[in-house]
């Protein structure tokens, strides 16, 4: 019959996908969690193939739906599972609007299907109802992120160096923590860039960079480690190409010392030296004219080219040294003659001076140092309050760039930066805003900073930008409020600048993508009066009792934290809570939790059994 027909595709549908292996990148929670509900339908679909019963049309266009929706899931979680981890990282958004659409298909297709009229055995229907509710349930929310996960890309995205920390946590969230994980990583980053279809430039670098960084990081914990020669041989029989960003444009052959001119462009030094030497002003590639003929070092670039080579069994190419010439050192002449258009240059050379600076500022520690040491910071707080808004942009991010140097952080402060910055934050284009917040947080790293940023007026900007930023902006934002709010004193600056309102909001706008940041607020703001006083008064206990039911685990860890301190001492917040039907959640929260969302759950329980005692003596009386 062809209605067994549909029934035996769906059963072979989930049996592929049940067989499909464990995803070990950052969509593994938005894996697991499809793969999950597909396999709990499968005794649905096998009862179907057994019976003999006549469906009516309703049922097999939902079966019919149902074929295709699988169908887009398998292929999803396919594609998902296979290729470079921190692609996947890169752009877990979009793929969450994929796992989004796939699951709304499904619970769609599920919706058409008539259960009780089905010669279904009392216990598959039941199973198959609760499926269904689950579907609905993830219909109405897209799974959150890695909030940690996604702020160190973000930062490291902004242009900032990244310090050994960051590289480790992503080392460890991304599964890439041993020298076999790294090798497989290098596959696949060789197969992007070999096949370079679909695949941004941008998105390309980046992931030869983090590759590096993670790599080096991995060397560096485990000193050790050594990679054998029968592993650096994996893919010798490939005959690897040459990524053609490793290519010098101008003799086409592996650059041995990579090297930057002015407009940006990279070539091999003893190349571009005999363009220069031969009297040419201009960029080979470009054929802009150079601002100046000074090469600058591309170190990443150079760690990636050994970073392929080692991956591809090839040769490390020697690079001719320059005696008396460090590598690490930065060009002071460059430098000078940048800090002498800033102050004596007009406006055009001042905007230009500025985006250098920041270029430089964001290609390594040595250039942060040498023009910190060259007197630029000044100049460069100086241009914040220019009216040109490229300029200000430049400068804005060039201190941000700066400020990842810790003695620089200093400086930055005691040339009176702070009301400036938040000038910007306030007034500024919106590139220029999100980098003033990036840039607050980075000085806020510094305890006795984040009293003079709240004092100098951030916080209710930093709540503009939460609110009305893009994406990136309202992470940017998000972070440095979750930073001051350290400092006592400027939980109360954020909840009398009004903050709780938005907070409420984006925490029910479960497809923004900012559930992580705000239960991060929340509980650090519900530990002050004011701050529980206000959020109480938002009426947040439904969605806070669906945040424990089914977040992240870090997500119910804040939840159940900032349920815990409404409910402490407010016996109408917690029959609230028991309406809500909050117990049974919260018992299995204190069973399967973290520590931390243990001893919250485990609290409020304690503090229901107390109102329920109360309530009984009460009666009783």
């Amino acid at each position: 019959m062809a209605d067994q027909d549909l029934a035996c595709q769906l059963v072979d549908s989930v049996r592929e996908i049940s067989g499909l292996p464990e995803c070990r990148n950052a969509i593994r929670k938005m894996y697991g969690n499809l793969m999950r509900r597909v396999k709990l339908l499968s005794p649905l679909f096998e009862e179907l193939k057994d019976t003999q019963q006549q469906l009516d049309d309703a049922d097999i266009k939902g079966l019919q739906d149902l074929i295709s929706a699988l169908n887009l899931a398998l292929e999803l979680l396919k594609s998902v599972n296979d290729g470079s981890k921190i692609f996947q990282a890169l752009r877990i958004e979009k793929t969450a609007g994929k796992f989004h659409t796939v699951t709304t298909k499904i619970e769609e297709a599920l919706s058409q299907i008539h259960y009780e009229s089905l010669n279904l055995s009392e216990e598959v229907r039941e199973q198959t109802e609760l499926v269904h509710v689950q579907f609905k349930r993830a219909k109405k929310r897209m799974d959150s992120f890695d909030m940690q996960l996604q702020r160190d890309l973000a930062l490291i995205n902004r242009e900032t160096e990244p310090d050994l920390e960051t590289i480790k946590r992503l080392s460890e969230k991304l599964h890439l923590t041993t020298v076999n994980d790294l090798k497989l990583e290098s596959v696949a980053y060789h197969d992007m860039v070999e096949s370079s279809v679909g695949y941004p430039e941008d998105c390309i670098e980046m992931i030869s960079f983090l590759l590096k960084e993670i790599k080096g990081c991995v060397m560096l914990g485990n000193p050790e480690i050594d990679m054998e020669e029968g592993e650096k041989s994996v893919m010798r029989h490939r005959s690897p190409v040459i990524p053609d960003d490793f290519r010098c444009p101008i003799s086409l052959e592996l650059m041995k010392d990579p090297v930057i001119v002015s407009t940006g462009q990279t070539y091999e030094r003893s190349s571009i030296q005999k363009w220069l030497d031969a009297g040419h002003k201009t960029c080979p590639k470009t054929q802009q004219t150079l601002l100046h003929t000074a090469l600058t070092p591309n170190y990443v670039l150079k760690s990636l080219i050994a970073l392929w080579c080692d991956s591809n069994g090839v040769e490390l190419p020697k690079a001719n040294s320059k005696p008396g010439r460090s590598g690490s050192e930065c060009d002071r002449t460059v430098i000078g003659s940048l800090l002498q258009k800033l102050v004596i240059g007009d406006s055009d050379e001042q905007r230009s001076a500025a985006g250098e600076l920041r270029l430089l500022a964001k290609r390594n520690a040595d250039n942060r140092i040498c023009i910190a040491d060259a007197g630029a910071i000044p100049l460069l707080v100086e241009l914040l309050s220019s009216r040109d808004s490229r300029t200000q942009e430049h400068a804005v991010t060039a201190l941000l760039n700066l400020s990842i140097n810790e003695a620089n952080k200093g400086i930055i402060v005691s040339v009176g930066a702070i009301p400036e910055i938040v000038d910007v934050l306030k007034n500024g284009s919106t590139e220029a805003r999100e980098n003033a917040a990036a840039t607050l947080f980075s000085l806020s790293v510094v305890d006795e900073n984040k009293v003079a940023i709240g004092a100098a007026g951030a916080i209710p900007p930093l709540i503009d930008l939460l609110q009305d930023g893009t994406p990136r902006g309202k992470k940017d934002a998000a972070t440095a409020i979750f930073n001051l709010c350290i400092y006592q004193g400027n939980k109360v600056r954020a909840v009398r600048a009004g903050i709780v309102t938005p907070l409420m909001r984006l925490l029910k706008d479960a497809s923004g993508g900012m559930m992580d940041e705000v239960l991060a607020i929340l509980a650090i703001l519900v530990s002050h009066h004011e701050g529980k006083m206000a959020i109480a008064e938002a009426e947040p206990m439904e969605v806070l009792v669906e945040v424990i039911r089914s977040g992240s685990a870090r997500n119910r860890e804040n939840g159940s934290a900032v349920l815990w301190s409404l409910c402490a001492g407010d016996v109408r917040l917690l029959r609230i809570v028991k309406e809500l039907g909050a117990e049974e959640v919260l018992k299995e929260l204190s069973e399967n939790g973290t520590e931390r969302a243990k001893r919250k759950a485990g609290g409020v329980l304690e503090l229901l059994q107390r109102v329920e005692l109360v309530d009984m003596v009460a009666n009783n009386g």
